[in-house]
């Protein structure tokens, strides 16, 4: 019997995933790494600590496996993670992922000064891009970035400690905002303005680029052969894509968890002057296209502290009491930009509101509209991909809230279409083996995936439902644009 793993390197834990060849999961293992904020706005991980946590998972979840019948390991990362490293490998500074804030005025800067930046990466100018957080670096005189030989993501720092390999995959290089998509290689100009040398990254492959000969510490610590073939993959929203079957025109991919996506891949990039959303290179011929929200599930959490007194209310309870409740919440409206938003403002300064509150509400009304404003906020960025040609004929949800029946039919209602829910919420990892699996010559493309991905269920929309939810959205949309300004006035005060 063989098995393919998934290696996924996620924001929180590194998973590994043991599947077989049919997509059917042997065993997995989970191990999480901590979240420093050591500063208001920023956030930083320990490289050598999601390093001990990747080797941990990958042991552990083959120990009833024998090493010879493991054919390859994939990989998938999240974006927007940049170390300092030296020439061996050490890091020089902590990992700063997509969630600091700390080059807030760097991107502001660059929106002004270098628009362009955008038609050529595809990566909007935010705080979450390294392009921005190496601006930072370079104004503020960051001593690991004036002493850096390179400058590199998680999976990258892992690669090269691992194998001695300089390599990136396309998507993971295309969120960095240094990528030219058009021409899949670093972009000068964009690295002129970074003030880094094109000889300080890694060199840009094809996801099935595959590698062998793992260190033998390595390898010894992650219970597999050092002659094991790993292959690059790419970050976890195009994998998601793939592993979720959602891979042709028309069909989008929803994820849910403590934030929030919506994506599809294309044949071009999708990209114009209102910088909206995202499209970052997968293939050579590949383009993955959408939004993420900085607002997911941790909304609902929000809401569970927000009525929670001496006894806590479980979010069951809270999306119980939020079912029984009409749709559009008796007309109440919820921004949910707690901790700012990524798509479709790109605006870090955006700020929660509740829209339409009155004395007649309670928490059923105010837990339905915060999930229903999760929701408003895909469907907004879903309007910007409609824009630039992408429609939704068929879309598949995954992430923590595809669990809740409530959430779900919430969201068939407010697209007004079918929502499938695939049997496994392993949809990154199960991208990242398949790429594995193709690579190595086990499967004949990429997109024949969509044979071995069984759902579970789907969710027919409520069209009485979905007209309601249709006005109130003309209000959302209308008031959370007006908004932005006055968001970053309160910013300022």
């Amino acid at each position: 019997m063989s098995y393919v793993i998934g290696l996924d390197l996620g924001t929180t834990s590194a998973k590994s995933v043991v599947f077989h060849k049919n997509g059917e999961v042997a065993a997995e293992y989970e191990v999480a790494y901590p979240l420093s904020h050591p500063v208001v706005g920023h956030a930083e991980q320990d490289p050598l600590q999601i390093e001990q946590a990747a080797l941990e998972a990958l042991n552990l979840s083959t120990e009833t496996i024998e090493r010879e019948d493991i054919v390859g390991v994939g990989i998938s990362a999240a974006m927007h993670s940049l170390i300092c490293m030296d020439e061996k490998g050490a890091p020089l500074s902590p990992s700063i992922i997509w969630a600091d804030a700390r080059s807030a005025e760097e991107a502001n800067t660059l929106k002004e000064s270098h628009p362009d930046v955008y038609r050529r990466t595809g990566t909007p100018l935010h705080p979450m891009s390294p392009l921005s957080k190496l601006l930072w670096m370079k104004n503020n005189h960051y001593e690991p970035w004036q002493k850096a030989d390179y400058f590199v993501s998680v999976k990258e720092f892992l690669l090269y400690r691992w194998f001695g390999e300089k390599v990136v995959d396309y998507s993971i290089a295309a969120a960095t905002g240094l990528f030219n998509i058009l021409e899949h290689t670093w972009d000068e100009e964009t690295l002129t303005v970074a003030g880094i040398g094109r000889e300080q990254l890694f060199q840009p492959v094809e996801p099935t680029y595959a590698m062998k000969g793992m260190s033998a510490e390595a390898a010894e610590k992650a219970g597999l052969d050092a002659g094991t073939p790993f292959v690059i993959g790419g970050s976890d929203g195009p994998l998601a894509n793939l592993g979720i079957g959602a891979i042709q025109p028309g069909e989008t991919a929803i994820t849910i968890g403590t934030s929030g996506a919506i994506r599809q891949f294309s044949s071009e990039p999708l990209l114009d002057d209102q910088q909206e959303v995202f499209s970052y290179s997968f293939t050579d011929d590949l383009w993955i296209t959408g939004g993420p929200s900085n607002n997911g599930g941790l909304v609902l959490q929000w809401v569970q502290r927000l009525f929670s007194g001496e006894e806590k209310i479980s979010v069951e309870e809270l999306t119980r009491l939020a079912s029984e409740v009409e749709a559009g919440a008796g007309n109440l409206i919820f921004l949910p930009y707690l901790n700012g938003e990524r798509a479709p403002f790109w605006n870090a300064e955006a700020k929660g509101s509740f829209i339409g509150l009155t004395p007649a509400h309670g928490k059923e009304h105010m837990t339905r509209a915060a999930m229903e404003g999760v929701l408003f906020s895909i469907l907004h960025i879903g309007s910007a991909l409609e824009r630039l040609g992408n429609k939704h004929d068929k879309i598949y949800a995954s992430g923590g809230f595809a669990r809740s029946e409530a959430w779900v039919q919430m969201l068939a209602d407010i697209f007004n279409k079918r929502i499938d829910i695939p049997v496994s919420h392993q949809s990154s990892a199960w991208g990242a083996a398949w790429v594995a699996l193709y690579s190595l010559g086990h499967v004949d493309s990429l997109a024949s995936i969509k044979s071995s991905i069984p759902m579970k269920e789907h969710y027919e929309p409520n069209a009485e439902n979905h007209q309601k939810y249709k006005a109130l959205f003309e209000v959302y949309e209308s008031v959370s644009s007006k908004l932005q300004t006055d968001f970053e006035k309160l910013h300022r005060m």
